[in-house]
């Protein structure tokens, strides 16, 4: 009976959120703990123990995970190193299994290991050795490496954005690795990196121009030699050595078709990089409209998306509304510990005096609101979109005058409703919504508005990628240096059988 390790490592940072991550921003989960919190979950992890279940022969060995809360700010070295010592102590006690399947990020990084994913991936080389064949599942969000490459036999990633595919890159990953293990297939991998930067709507893979890329890269996948096909566009908040856009296909022994393949595709994405940057409103500018707008309003405020690792304390949005007399109901996240702690000092119905907004991110100045606690609870809910367990800690719902504030000690994910519903709140009863993050499913927000405006606020997540301030990664880098080329190389990767 072959025994199968799976291992979980999810986070992805934004380097420019001053905020470090800590180990208690990560549920973790051990041996029988790790089936539990994917059991009836729409994840990687729970696609891929549902095609091993339909496998009598395939002893599932559950070993370790630390799932980020959400995204956030660089992993701090002390606690990156205990969670690494929890990933590599299960591999350490499951050596002996017959494969493994790691379900990572790929823009997870700490404050001075930059490639946290290469290096659990390097360091399992070290105790199972070279033969074990290892299948790696990715957010097309990863900053890809040689070295991911190099320690895994295969790499597979998510085919959607916005993400619905979870559960089917599990399922990928999966069907994949028993195919390996049974000597059936005997990957090659190719990877194009492309010196580029891209964040925007055009990248949504069913609606945008980028999906051409991605169907191309799918229908390799799906050809007769193919196993893993993608791009990854990286997440240009993650400010590391290797951060750029990639072009990855894995065949079954057939290099000429993944170069060609990759090389072309690589050609497209270049020549459409122009069009794949959001257009954003000037703050002052999108106020004004949104006040003057008739129906549904929402503003988009990806400068401090959670999701893609701000801090989610951003009062900019809110400073300018109070600036103009902004008059429209509101409603807008918060994540602010203190006004927290206020709100339950109080109790409900109370009238406090809160400073909002600058609690995590210094760049953010408070304001000072006069509300009313509306509620309070304990912040555990579970999330629309893939069904697993979301924890805001202790949370209350603010009212002051027009606006309506959700605010949770901790940062959760905000790229769909289910903050707000936790808390009682529709957000189309509003005429105004405050959106962190770039993209929801479209049913969510954008279909329902009558105004929908990306604005252009500061924040460790903004699309306005020249506001941000690399240092790391390499240069010259496209929109960053304008006068950035681009001559294709495909880069081939092997592991024996």
């Amino acid at each position: 009976m072959p025994r199968i390790l799976i291992n979980e490592c999810k986070q992805e940072i934004s380097s420019f959120n001053p905020f470090l991550g800590r180990y208690h921003d990560f549920a973790i989960s051990v041996g029988r703990e790790l089936l539990d919190a994917h059991r009836g979950v729409g994840s990687e992890a729970g696609g891929a123990l549902a095609v091993f279940r339909q496998h009598p022969e395939v002893e599932v060995v559950p070993g370790f995970s630390a799932r980020a809360i959400t995204s956030g700010g660089t992993v701090a070295d002390a606690d990156f190193a205990k969670i690494a010592e929890g990933f590599l102590a299960a591999v350490r006690q499951h050596k002996d299994v017959d494969a493994i399947y790691f379900s990572l990020h790929g823009a997870m990084a700490a404050q001075t290991e930059h490639d946290v994913e290469g290096y659990l991936l390097q360091e399992t080389r070290k105790i199972v050795g070279e033969r074990t064949p290892i299948v790696t599942s990715l957010d097309l969000h990863g900053i890809l490496t040689d070295r991911i490459i190099l320690h895994s036999n295969a790499v597979v990633l998510y085919h959607t954005y916005p993400h619905v595919d979870f559960f089917e890159t599990g399922e990928r990953s999966a069907r994949l690795l028993l195919r390996i293990l049974k000597g059936e297939v005997n990957p090659v991998t190719v990877r194009v990196a492309i010196p580029a930067l891209v964040r925007g709507n055009e990248l949504r893979t069913a609606t945008g121009k980028w999906g051409a890329c991605v169907r191309r890269a799918i229908a390799v996948e799906n050809g007769p030699k193919g196993l893993s096909g993608g791009m990854f566009i990286g997440n240009p908040f993650t400010d590391v050595p290797d951060l750029c856009s990639n072009v990855l296909l894995v065949t079954d022994d057939d290099r000429e078709l993944a170069e060609r393949e990759a090389v072309a595709i690589a050609n497209e994405f270049w020549a459409m990089r122009r069009h794949l940057h959001q257009p954003l409103t000037p703050l002052d500018e999108g106020i004004r409209i949104a006040s003057q707008a008739k129906g549904y309003t929402v503003l988009v405020d990806a400068a401090d998306a959670t999701s893609s690792g701000a801090s989610g304390d951003s009062s900019a949005i809110l400073a300018e509304m109070l600036r103009q007399g902004y008059s429209r109901t509101v409603l807008m996240p918060f994540v602010d510990p203190p006004a927290v702690e206020a709100a339950f000092t109080a109790g409900v119905g109370a009238h406090i005096s809160v400073p909002l907004g600058g609690a995590l991110d210094p760049r953010f100045a408070p304001i000072e609101m006069d509300c009313t606690v509306r509620l309070l609870f304990d912040g555990k809910f579970r999330n629309e979109s893939h069904g697993s367990i979301w924890d805001g800690g202790p949370s209350t719902l603010l009212e002051c005058r027009n606006y309506m504030f959700t605010v949770t000690t901790k940062a959760v994910s905000l790229y769909d409703r289910s903050l707000f519903y936790a808390m009682g709140q529709n957000p189309e009863t509003f005429d105004t919504v405050v959106v962190k993050s770039p993209h929801c499913q479209p049913h969510m927000f954008e279909q329902p508005a009558a105004c929908y405006l990306n604005v252009d606020a500061p924040g460790a997540t903004s699309a306005n990628l020249k506001s941000l301030g690399h240092t790391r990664c390499r240069r010259p880098i496209f929109p960053l240096d304008e006068n950035t080329t681009f001559e294709p190389v495909a880069k081939v990767f092997r592991r024996g059988r």
